[in-house]
């Protein structure tokens, strides 16, 4: 009998043992279980807030991108604007300069030496220089010193005499006359009218001429006789023969 009954003492025993284990164990199973959640509510929630944050700061990236992009333009607009000022001054202050005016009397040849002077004496002349003398190679360009109208051209000093060879007279309007003599060529005819500065006949040795050059004189008419100190005249007129 006592053996029988500390038999079923010892199973009483051993299964409560085991119940009380088997219990432990789902204890930590449902513990387990909650860590396992929790953890798993927690990454879910960090990939939220990590979601988040990636998104907030791609629109920051975005908005800023989009300010400077203004900003980009705000200032080429402003470039833009300065620069057409600037163009409109320039134009403006152009515009207020004068203009620069033309010479109105030049020399009839651009390079030369003086070879004889107005008024000179020698035994070239029947009396004193009438004209200045200008040595300069033959074929020289020759232009009218002052725009006017032709009035004698040709031969035989243009009417005035086989001295002169070669001979153009130019009417300035103002009861002033220019001639220029000596020429190996003509290329204007009476009647033409004529500017200042255009070429009116080619330098040369015609007529009573020791060697090339140009002999120009001012007068009061068109006729010989009627010179007056070329260079007195001209200088008047800011001219330095």
């Amino acid at each position: 009998m006592f053996q029988r009954v500390t038999s079923r003492s010892f199973l009483a025993s051993h299964l409560r043992t085991r119940a009380a284990v088997l219990a432990a164990g789902v204890g930590v199973s449902a513990v387990a279980g909650v860590g396992i959640a929790a953890a798993a509510s927690n990454t879910a929630a960090t990939a939220t807030t990590t979601t988040a944050a990636t998104a907030a700061t791609a629109t920051t990236a975005t908005t800023s991108a989009t300010a400077v992009q203004a900003q980009a333009t705000v200032q080429a607009k402003a470039a833009q604007t300065k620069a057409a000022e600037a163009k409109k001054a320039a134009e403006t202050k152009k515009a207020a300069q004068p203009a620069k005016k033309a010479a109105s009397w030049v020399s009839p040849v651009k390079s030369y030496t003086v070879s004889a002077s107005y008024a000179q004496a020698g035994g070239m002349w029947q009396s004193a220089h009438s004209g200045q003398d200008y040595a300069v190679p033959n074929g020289t360009e020759v232009v009218a010193t002052h725009g006017g109208t032709v009035v004698k051209a040709g031969g035989n000093g243009a009417g005035d005499g086989p001295a002169y060879g070669n001979a153009v007279v130019v009417n300035h309007g103002d009861g002033t006359y220019s001639q220029y003599a000596h020429l190996s060529q003509v290329n204007v005819q009476p009647g033409q009218v004529v500017k200042t500065g255009q070429k009116i006949a080619l330098s040369g040795n015609t007529g009573n001429s020791s060697g090339p050059h140009l002999h120009f004189e001012i007068r009061t008419s068109p006729n010989y006789g009627s010179a007056i100190d070329p260079v007195k005249f001209l200088g008047g007129k800011g001219v330095r023969l």
